[in-house]
């Protein structure tokens, strides 16, 4: 049964799915001029700048949570074990040439996230409860008829099972791998715990609680998890130059057996680096838009913009510090995989004190991940099943972390990277069908960014 299901996962991570995405993502940043590059002072400004500016526009827009609230929710989401766990399986498997895929997937995916999460809140609804529902099989069902109908219904579909995949079992799975190699903990008892307290978050408070939470927890733990890949690292510093040697040499040559290492292809290079840094920023998923959806925001674009930093948090910053931990350390051809190779890198520079205290982060991370995936699980089933059946349904989310700990770390990603294949198909060709209607947001929300310039001077 695994084997075929890893053939299948093989399968849809093959060259044709590569250059769905790729093509995708460069056909947005053509259009838009590469706005991720030649704007970055345009969204910065409009997205961290606000964050630390000491008025917010937005706090009175229509929406549930604030601009920074959502993006700490979606990065709760994102930034968890595909960064730590992720990236690490990446190279030890498609070797260090799978990180130079990634960061090409990540630049490309900062305009399809940006485009995806400008959608989908030009096209959220507002439930007769009050809250805000939205996300790709929202923009699919308003924005293209009949087509859009049977897109949305496979993505709702496809995304239900990614989001159990994810949240329940590789958020989890992580977490209590961690938790058992550093504290010996057994994983069963991991299991429960995350349940129980997911359980009582969700219950006392709602979106607004988890986004209340994430915004609290996220920028102190992303803080610690960069200082402590940066003391890593400095550690190696004389590697640096051979680490992003192998990136680029084995981005477009065989990687030979070394260690534990078994060797890699380019193509399986290419298909685990993308995969791995899909899976990390969901750029292209559009998973993380049921949380921007739910923002309150002055313009769609806007809200598109902190799509964009998402992303170059994500994957340009942690995962590559991630990434350069493993390599400079010389651990990733040692035969270990997931989160057990970023630990060893980790393990050789801090001991056994520095591990206890990165574990702390590590359980953060994954902890604050699943829980930010509460919101994704609720819109696919208020599109699939109706909005009361949400009530009943939740208790499925947290029930299948004890059973996630279980099983095995492998087993466990190609179930998630099977599902992120299903979803990307139908997302992809949802955004180049709406690509008229996202440029006519962007370029009308720049319009008026420039006539406010104007009129300040």
């Amino acid at each position: 049964m695994w084997q075929a299901l890893y053939n299948l996962t093989d399968f849809l991570w093959g060259t044709p799915l590569m250059i769905l995405m790729v093509g995708v993502g460069f056909y947005l940043s053509i259009r838009s001029g590469f706005f991720q590059i030649t704007g970055i002072k345009t969204w910065m400004k409009h997205t961290l700048g606000e964050v630390f500016s000491k008025t917010n526009k937005d706090n009175s827009a229509d929406g549930e949570l604030k601009p920074f609230q959502a993006l700490c929710t979606v990065l709760a989401g994102t930034v968890g074990s595909g960064n730590i766990a992720g990236v690490a399986a990446a190279i030890a498997v498609g070797g260090p040439g799978a990180v130079f895929w990634m960061w090409l997937i990540a630049i490309v995916g900062m305009m399809t996230k940006m485009a995806e999460v400008t959608l989908a809140v030009a096209f959220r609804k507002k439930s007769p409860s009050g809250e805000y529902y939205g996300g790709p099989m929202h923009y699919m069902r308003a924005g293209l008829g009949k087509v859009g109908s049977f897109l949305a219904g496979f993505y709702a579909i496809a995304l239900f099972i990614e989001v159990l995949a994810d949240a329940c079992f590789v958020q989890t799975n992580t977490l209590a791998t961690c938790v058992n190699d550093v504290f010996k903990v057994p994983l069963i008892v991991s299991g429960v715990v995350v349940a129980v307290l997911s359980a009582i978050v969700v219950l006392t408070g709602g979106v607004t609680k988890i986004g209340d939470f994430c915004s609290k927890m996220v920028p102190p733990m992303i803080i610690i998890y960069i200082v402590a890949c940066l003391v890593t690292v400095g550690a190696n510093i004389t590697q640096v130059p051979a680490a992003f040697s192998m990136i680029f040499k084995y981005a477009f040559a065989p990687a030979p057996a070394a260690g534990g290492f078994l060797g890699s292809t380019v193509s399986l290079a290419m298909g685990r680096g993308a995969s791995r840094g899909i899976f990390s920023n969901e750029a292209g998923m559009g998973t993380a838009t049921t949380v921007h959806a739910t923002a309150k925001t002055d313009n769609p674009a806007h809200q598109g913009m902190y799509g964009i930093l998402e992303v170059f948090i994500d994957t340009i910053i942690i995962c590559t510090l991630t990434a350069l931990s493993v390599l400079t350390t010389g651990v990733w051809s040692n035969g270990n995989t997931g989160v057990v190779l970023t630990f060893d890198a980790f393990r050789s520079v801090w001991g056994v004190v520095g591990i206890v205290i990165l574990a702390i982060a590590v359980i953060l991370f994954t902890y604050s991940s699943y829980i930010g995936f509460f919101v994704e699980f609720r819109t696919c089933v208020e599109y699939l099943f109706g909005e009361k059946s949400v009530k009943y349904l939740k208790w499925v989310f947290f029930a299948l972390p004890v059973l996630s700990v279980t099983l095995e770390v492998e087993q466990v990603w190609d179930i998630a990277d099977m599902a992120v294949g299903f979803i990307v198909i139908p997302n992809m060709i949802a955004l180049v069908l709406l690509s008229p209607k996202f440029f006519e947001i962007f370029r009308g929300y720049l319009a008026s960014l420039r006539d406010a310039e104007i009129e300040k001077h």
